[in-house]
């Protein structure tokens, strides 16, 4: 709906845009300005900046600029119209309705949520009588306080018309408590009956916190165990998540949202003192949930049960994604343990367990691979080919083209590492050069140390920027490690910081007799003879893909390890003449970095 300008001119008037970031965030006062930290990105120091006369923010750190409408929507994950009418009350203004047929529909819903609102007290108020008795039991059994009872306005519907009832007492109408929801209206023309008869009542919410729906829990023997209002003008399954209103203000504060499978599990995880979480009704995840998450946290954490139907919803969840990531948007997945719900963590360990289980969350990519990988049979070249075929198949499901190249190069790399053979590349001198020999190692190899002595390790660059020269694309595929290493040949050098200069302006994906092109066309010929001539006489063409990269590889790891076995002896020199917390901890980084290019098997 489009609003008269005037409306909006005079509404930002109104409103103190110092007034609605100060309530995000800690504002200092500066002459006239106000500055603090910017809530969009993370800061320590301030660059964040509110300009009351001039009604607008702007931080300097992130570029993120706008009046108070947009603070409004962007810090609160509100629509264009939620951030009007919210202002709008906070300003005492009406918002005007555009045409006598939209003002009769606003009007209209405004009934049928002070309807619904009605249902929920009257749930609420019957929790605590006689005949909630059974249901006041089973929250007693779940261990809820009685704080979060009324933060979820949990609540009891009675057996029979109860609700109808007592709505039509205070003035309702039967059309009205039908479009809620709230009963239902047989097409036979017998009378109208309460939807919810005889369960524990969940309230569910929008995004703002009005009550839109409801769920109920059967307390005793029954089908269905859980059982949700219909579809109506204002509730859909697929747009809604349970706890939303309630989770919002964490999501922004904690920069984290969980997704969980049920009421129970959201409640629970609130009381634990994890207010972000969140979970369907009863369906998978839809686009319009994964919208609605993606604007209160880049990454959402979906932490399902741990059992096979728990897995198969993770499962669906990822295939779900794919056609709707988004550069920076993805998810993530905790795998809780066998057999338990987050419920059952949190009320057996506590926020700490889950806490635990939700740092261990893997990202999207290593699910899908998993998916596609795991029980497969790759012992020949057919088997190994088909599943290449579905890492693509995979891959092409998604509709952005940067995230679907970048999917792409990821799944080839790990496909590389899954098919390469281990071998060892072990030089082998001739008259006038010549090409080593790969050998397969014996099973009993030890990890031996990198060559000796600065000969050694010229050689050793020599071979690389050769082998990268040949095989450029291998230098695109690991762009940062190759970036880290530092040759002591001049020569070796200088073609690594030209072909690292062109490698870094290519954002497409290109392969190696391109990419060699590239590099002649835009590097000195200078440069390039040298790296030339060494890569003929190690007959680096003549190598298969899968035997250059893994020498690539290997020389990578070798190269750097010799470069960290160097900085290491500086700092224990430095450390026998005067040790400082500084040095040790600059140490220890080093030792871990070597174990971690040691554990890879020589993957970089």
């Amino acid at each position: 709906m489009s609003l008269p300008r005037g409306f909006l001119d005079e509404l930002r008037a109104r409103v103190s845009i110092v007034d609605i970031v100060a309530r995000k965030v800690k504002l200092t006062r500066k002459g006239h300005e106000y500055s603090g930290l910017c809530p969009f990105h993370n800061e320590k120091t301030p660059s964040f900046t509110v300009s009351g006369e001039k009604g607008f923010y702007h931080c300097f750190g992130c570029g993120a600029h706008g009046d108070a409408l947009s603070f409004e929507m962007r810090a609160n994950g509100l629509s264009f119209m939620e951030a009007v009418e919210r202002l709008a009350v906070q300003a005492g203004m009406d918002v005007p309705q555009a045409t006598p047929e939209e003002a009769q529909q606003s009007r209209r819903t405004a009934s049928v949520l002070e309807a619904l609102d009605a249902a929920c007290a009257f749930y609420e108020q019957k929790l605590r009588m006689p005949e909630g008795r059974e249901a006041a039991a089973y929250i007693v059994r779940r261990a809820l306080s009685d704080a979060t009872v009324a933060r979820f306005r949990l609540g009891f519907a009675p057996a029979g018309n109860a609700l109808k009832a007592a709505l039509l007492r205070d003035g309702w109408d039967e059309a009205t408590l039908a479009e809620a929801g709230l009963i239902g209206i047989p097409d036979d023309g017998r009378s109208s009956y309460d939807i919810l008869r005889g369960r524990l009542t969940f309230p569910i919410t929008d995004r703002r916190g009005r009550v839109i729906a409801f769920g109920g829990r059967i307390l005793g023997d029954g089908q269905p165990k859980y059982l949700n209002s219909p579809d109506t003008p204002l509730f859909h399954k697929g747009h809604v998540l349970y706890g939303l209103a309630q989770a919002r203000a964490a999501a922004f504060e904690t920069g984290r949202i969980v997704v969980v499978e049920g009421y129970m599990d959201v409640i629970a995880m609130s009381q634990a003192g994890l207010a972000e979480a969140v979970a369907p009704l009863g369906t998978a995840l839809t686009e319009g949930h994964l919208a609605e998450l993606w604007r209160l946290c880049d990454e959402p954490t979906l932490c399902f049960d741990g059992d096979a139907a728990g897995q198969r919803a993770a499962r669906r969840a990822a295939e779900r994604a794919l056609p709707e990531l988004k550069p920076g948007h993805s998810l993530k997945f905790a795998v809780l343990p066998e057999g338990q719900d987050p419920d059952d963590v949190v009320r057996s360990g506590g926020r700490v367990a889950i806490e635990q289980v939700l740092a261990a969350a893997r990202p999207l990519a290593d699910v899908l691979w998993d998916m596609t990988v795991e029980g497969r049979d790759l012992a020949t070249p057919e088997r190994r080919a088909a599943l290449d075929r579905d890492v693509q198949a995979v891959s092409a499901r998604i509709a952005d083209e940067s995230v679907r190249g970048q999917y792409q190069r990821e799944f080839k790399d790990r496909l590389y590492t899954l098919f390469r053979p281990v071998r060892a590349f072990t030089p082998k001198p001739q008259r006038g050069g010549g090409r080593g020999k790969w050998t397969e190692p014996p099973r009993d190899t030890v990890e031996t140390a990198p060559p000796a002595g600065p000969r050694a390790a010229r050689a050793n660059e020599r071979q690389l920027v050769a082998g990268l020269f040949v095989r450029p694309v291998y230098g695109l595929r690991h762009l940062e490690a190759v970036s880290r290493i530092r040759m002591a040949d001049a020569a070796a050098q200088a073609f690594l910081d030209a072909m690292l200069g062109v490698l870094s302006d290519v954002t497409e994906d290109v392969d190696d007799p391109a990419l060699s092109g590239l590099i002649v066309a835009r590097v000195a010929e200078d440069v390039v003879a040298p790296v030339r001539d060494w890569a003929e006489r190690l007959r680096w063409a003549a190598l298969s893909a899968y035997e250059a990269d893994a020498r690539i590889t290997d020389l990578i790891a070798t190269l750097r390890d010799r470069a960290l076995a160097e900085e290491v002896a500086a700092i224990e020199m430095a450390m026998e003449a005067e040790f400082s917390e500084e040095l040790w901890l600059r140490l220890r980084a080093l030792h871990q970095e070597r174990e971690r290019l040691r554990g890879l098997d020589g993957e970089v």
